[in-house]
């Protein structure tokens, strides 16, 4: 299971619920958008110094995947499917489901437009 931006900060929030629904799995696997984007909130938190460590120690403990020459058929395919449907999602949000797709994981997340993806599994906690 990859875990969506929203889902870090749920984590680092220790929401009892996220913390359940992950509690099973033998690693978490992170994605290099979503890390991202949580960086770029923690820049701008007044606990950047806290927060950062923490983000440390999960990334230390965690898979990381990342976009590859294989991930852009992927994107491809789903943007274009998005388009036709007359569903788009965000730019960055379609490099995370790219993600999904090609390493056939679930998405953990609360963003319900990856419902609109085709073949892709999201879970909410």
């Amino acid at each position: 299971m990859i875990l969506d931006t929203n889902a870090i900060s749920a984590l680092a929030e220790r929401d009892p619920d996220i913390i359940s629904a992950i509690s099973s799995l033998p690693k978490l696997t992170l994605n290099l958008i979503s890390l991202g984007e949580y960086r770029f909130g923690i820049d701008g938190s007044f606990q950047k110094e806290l927060l950062q460590q923490w983000l440390d120690m999960l990334m230390r403990q965690s898979v990381l995947v990342a976009p590859r020459l294989e991930t852009l058929s992927h994107y491809s395919q789903i943007r274009h499917e998005l388009k036709k449907a007359g569903t788009p999602i965000p730019a960055n949000d379609l490099w995370i489901a790219a993600l999904c797709r090609e390493h056939g994981l679930p998405l953990l997340s609360k963003d319900k437009h990856f419902d609109e993806v085709q073949g892709l599994l999201r879970m909410e906690w």
